[in-house]
């Protein structure tokens, strides 16, 4: 059997990745970082996916991002912004002519280096494991406009892993970057996930927790106004499906 390292943060696309890496047949091994994130609740979202696919290992990483990512309101204690953010319409006409746009800004909840951080730990565990294919859940449709979750981002690093690794350079093997979910829509991706047979009350989406008191799920709920939950929101609403978080 083939092997995969999943990069699994407990929300909606990284467990949708983590299923269709497991219908293709692939041994799992989870990734998952505890990097300082304002939204710790996606951490127990993480392990009770990894428990449901019953994957092969799931490692969870701890180091702290605040320290070279304060100034991201996921890594500080910057307010997180409780709207869409601007020009959403231009990115949906954008989208209908099958254009992947490029933001105009970018939005203050995005960690510098975040992915190609978290990308560089699943290269390094999948060299050790001799796994070519490493899954990301990034999307460059329905997303918040972060720059490394565009598909000439997931390229480059591809390029680099196969010029920067012994086991590429010695031709034992060839890494393969998966993004799945590039190009879907977030209704699209759940649509897929729920073909999968993918359980969305197990996962998390929202930046910026609310404390509740007697929830059966823990101590948050979700805040339903950033623009992670809002994305959430829609998706469900286009895909016609109910969102039992």
């Amino acid at each position: 059997m083939k092997r995969a390292v999943v990069l699994l943060s407990g929300g909606l696309d990284s467990t949708t990745t983590l299923a269709i890496a497991e219908a293709e047949g692939s041994e799992i091994y989870a990734l998952t970082f505890d990097y300082g994130q304002r939204h710790k609740t996606e951490l127990e979202s993480a392990r009770r996916v990894a428990e449901k696919f019953n994957v092969k290992k799931h490692l969870v990483i701890k180091f702290d991002l605040r320290d070279i990512g304060g100034s991201s309101a996921l890594t500080s204690d910057m307010e997180v912004p409780k709207s869409m953010k601007r020009g959403r319409g231009e990115t949906e006409r954008r989208r209908n002519e099958h254009v992947i746009p490029v933001p105009d800004s970018i939005p203050v909840t995005y960690v510098p280096a975040r992915n190609t951080i978290f990308l560089s730990f699943a290269l390094a565990w999948a060299e050790t494991l001799e796994a070519e294919d490493i899954f990301i859940g990034a999307n460059a449709v329905d997303y918040s406009g972060y720059p490394d979750c565009r598909p000439e981002f997931i390229k480059a690093f591809e390029d680099m892993a196969n010029i920067a690794t012994k086991v590429s350079v010695e031709g034992k093997l060839k890494f393969r970057i998966q993004a799945p979910l590039i190009k879907l829509t977030k209704a699209g991706i759940i649509k897929k996930g729920t073909e999968l047979g993918v359980d969305y009350s197990l996962t998390w989406s929202c930046y910026d927790p609310v404390m509740e008191q007697n929830r059966d799920k823990g101590q948050y709920k979700p805040c339903m106004q950033c623009d992670s939950c809002r994305l959430r929101a829609k998706g469900f609403k286009e895909a016609g499906i109910k969102d039992l978080l």
